[in-house]
């Protein structure tokens, strides 16, 4: 999920994300993992997932509160065409699951909520830190907002796609394209807004040495996440896509080199579990 900018707004794959989903499921698992039980209310838990992707995670939240009523916001139609195709409907627990869309930037719970998640997507939203009060007011007592982040922002990975978009041959149609992500906060600046607004708060960061398997996994990997503005913006433009490919896919072959068993590929993470007072 990312802000409705119509001229930057990225065209996803769900496809290709989901080419590497053993890996950018695990991180959702350790986040799952530290969210305590939600309180009970004597009746199913009302459960938000922003920036849901496909719907292969939001649908993990049933295994954990199988009579939830579960719904997933993204703003990427093709995202949401594949979750609402893989997984809405009627849960195995007896539950509820269904996708809408919504724009991060400015969404805000209709209801109250037990339980607010978001997975790898606000870092596509550069005012997200300044909505987490809205999403803990929205929040019933007792409730929980949790998230991840990437936080390699600063890896070879991104640094090298901004150094290529600003080169000369690449300024005038891809802008800032590589560097959108310097509204990450830090550890230490969630934690302090979090406990700002009197929640109790687990604030953490994990990097993940992934082993990615295939010939040039790292520009597969990006292909799914970070590539995709420039690819939209690039457009329909197969020659200039292909130059653009060839650049940054040289530039990654020499910053993570393949190895005999994979290429080892750091991924750190930043997460944040922060429970309002009953």
């Amino acid at each position: 999920m990312r802000s409705a900018d119509s001229v930057s707004a990225p065209v996803w794959d769900p496809r290709q994300y989901l080419r590497h989903t053993t890996h950018r499921t695990r991180p959702f698992l350790d986040l799952l993992q530290r969210i305590p039980p939600l309180p009970d209310r004597g009746r199913p838990a009302r459960i938000a997932d922003l920036g849901c992707g496909p719907g292969n995670v939001t649908a993990l939240l049933a295994d954990r509160w199988p009579d939830a009523h579960i719904t997933g916001y993204d703003l990427s139609p093709e995202m949401l065409e594949r979750a609402a195709k893989d997984w809405s409907g009627t849960t195995p627990g007896g539950g509820w699951l269904d996708f809408r869309p919504a724009d991060a930037a400015h969404w805000t719970p209709a209801e109250p909520h037990d339980l607010i998640v978001s997975n790898a997507a606000l870092q596509w939203v550069p005012n997200h830190p300044e909505s987490l009060a809205a999403w803990i007011d929205g929040l019933r007592p007792g409730g929980t907002l949790a998230f991840q982040v990437p936080g390699n922002f600063t890896a070879p990975s991104h640094a090298l796609l901004g150094e290529l978009c600003a080169l000369p041959e690449w300024r005038t149609r891809l802008g800032g394209q590589g560097r959108r992500f310097v509204h990450i906060l830090e550890p230490a600046g969630y934690l302090a807004r979090l406990t700002a607004l009197g929640c109790e708060a687990d604030v953490w960061e994990t990097v993940y040495c992934q082993l990615l398997q295939g010939e040039d996994a790292v520009l597969d990997w990006v292909k799914g996440t970070a590539l995709r503005p420039v690819l939209t913006a690039l457009g329909d433009d197969r020659e200039a896509a292909d130059a653009f490919l060839a650049q940054y896919r040289a530039l990654l072959r020499e910053a993570y080199p393949a190895g005999p068993d994979g290429t080892v590929f750091p991924f750190r993470r930043v997460f944040a579990v922060a429970r309002k007072p009953s």
